[in-house]
């Protein structure tokens, strides 16, 4: 399985990332190194405890 994150650079320093395809799966670090191992974890851990309850009805793609 292949998904893609978006990563974000923290004010404070180090980023965050989300994986848009599974919701709610978030993580940060201090370093891309760090950021790529936590993602991976994120991801595992995401798919082991299933989709949350928490359901969208529906999904607007727009192209701007």
């Amino acid at each position: 399985m292949i998904l893609k994150a978006v990563i974000h650079p923290c004010e404070e320093g180090g980023f965050w990332a989300e994986v848009p395809s599974l919701p709610g799966c978030v993580t940060q670090a201090e370093s891309m190194e760090e950021l790529r191992s936590n993602l991976q974890e994120a991801i595992e851990l995401w798919l082991e405890a299933g989709a949350p309850e928490e359901t969208v009805d529906q999904i607007l793609e727009l192209a701007v």
